[in-house]
């Protein structure tokens, strides 16, 4: 019992101030917001670190590799886990959507108010295809790449810096102990950040359901119930598969012991971003190695969203049944899955980051910039159970990739030793 009470005393109190949060939330209703600073103030503690945290561990991860051979069979069998696991998550949302149309029943003239009140975003200039992409993984100053809202691109260049570094071998050995040492204290100050987590997490969620209580009550209750019942599928159903595709029983076991607090921290935070500290420890509890631990959580929370892959076809297929656009063709299925499946890769890893990815489908699919208010307000009511799916599935494709890399027996041999 003690034991128990050991290993799972963090997250059963983290979980019980999102209850207590929660509960306040719904019985304060909007004045719950008075609550919003203090979860703001750990948020900010969080993102403060976000960036020499990414930067220090990725770089680490990379630098101090014995071989480069070994950064390229990580980073080809992340790409291999991400696509797969993406797809397949693509392809449960569609089903789900085909048996239970959200938009069955709805009249466009509900959303009246919405198309005459649509947000400054919708204003912004058209950005073709490739160019998103191409911002996507770039910036054009240095200087830019110190804002949590260009991660993916800190990543990359984070990448690049620790090939570089372990290429020129002796001469830059001081600055792979430098980013070393920079990786352990990032850690330590996240360890310090986090005592006041219960707090904060529990204050930001009373604002969150105080804020969201009405809107999810409205007529997006049918999304809202649909995905709650998506990501109960993937939660429990695909991620205790890939636990056990990465180690059998064992990785079952292993995984859920150290699911809760990545779990409960994307639930609070709505940010896959916020996420990555919590779930870098959570990995390395559950055995896998730190260089693909430290590559692995930083760039799944960029790229690989799983359950954005899901809200992209949610999303696509309501504008579609909202405004009378064949869904269940070939190559209407076909194209909802490719582009959803981009939508999650260029989604920010912040809270409200999915903005770039609607105006990704309205971009491609010719809808007007007047209707992303629509597609805006069901990313606000799935970004809770979203973020969960996004972020704690990282951590267990983080022992997939383990899998693939260190062999069969690898959670045998973290076990025994």
């Amino acid at each position: 019992m003690k034991s128990f009470w050991n290993n799972y005393k963090s997250s059963l109190i983290l979980l019980g101030a999102i209850i207590l949060g929660g509960i306040v939330g719904v019985f304060m209703g909007p004045e719950a917001v008075v609550f919003k600073p203090i979860g703001d103030l750990f948020l900010n503690l969080l993102f403060m670190i976000l960036v020499p945290l990414v930067f220090f561990s990725v770089t680490s991860a990379i630098s101090n590799m014995g071989e480069m051979k070994r950064l390229g069979k990580i980073l080809k069998n992340i790409v291999i886990v991400f696509v797969t696991t993406a797809i397949i998550s693509g392809v449960i949302g569609m089903i789900g959507v085909l048996i239970m149309n959200p938009t069955k029943g709805l009249n466009s003239d509900m959303f009246a108010n919405l198309m005459a009140t649509a947000s400054d975003h919708a204003s912004g200039e058209n950005v073709s295809l490739l160019q998103q992409l191409v911002n996507t993984v770039t910036v054009t100053d240095f200087k830019d790449l110190l804002s949590k809202s260009n991660m993916l691109q800190l990543i990359i260049f984070s990448i690049l810096v620790g090939i570089a570094t372990a290429m020129a071998g002796d001469v830059a050995k001081p600055m792979a102990k430098f980013v070393e040492a920079g990786a352990a204290v990032m850690m330590k100050i996240v360890n310090i950040i986090m005592y006041i987590a219960p707090i904060g997490l529990g204050c930001y969620f009373a604002s969150v359901i105080g804020e969201l209580g009405p809107q999810i009550l409205s007529g997006y209750a049918k999304v809202f119930v649909l995905y709650l019942i998506l990501t109960a599928i993937c939660y429990f159903g695909l991620f205790t598969l890939y636990a056990y595709v990465a180690g059998g029983k064992d990785g079952v076991k292993t995984f859920w012991k150290n699911a809760i607090a990545p779990t409960v921290t994307a639930l609070a935070t709505c940010s896959s971003a916020a996420s990555i500290p919590v779930n870098l420890d959570s990995t390395k509890k559950m055995g896998v190695p730190q260089d693909i631990a430290e590559t692995v959580i930083p760039l799944g929370a960029n790229i690989h969203k799983d359950g954005s892959v899901i809200g992209g076809v949610l999303k696509i297929t309501f504008l579609f049944g909202l405004f009378g656009k064949d869904m269940t063709s070939l190559s209407a299925i076909a194209s909802i899955l490719v582009v959803s499946f981009l939508v999650g890769a260029v989604m920010g890893a912040i809270p409200g980051g999915g903005m770039m990815g609607e105006m990704l489908i309205l971009s491609v699919y010719g809808f007007s910039p007047e209707v992303l208010p629509i597609i805006a307000v069901i990313s606000t009511i799935i970004d809770a159970p979203a973020t969960v799916l996004n972020s704690t599935g990282n951590t267990v494709c983080s022992m997939v990739v383990a899998r693939l890399v260190e062999g069969k027996d690898w959670l045998k041999n973290k076990i025994n030793n």
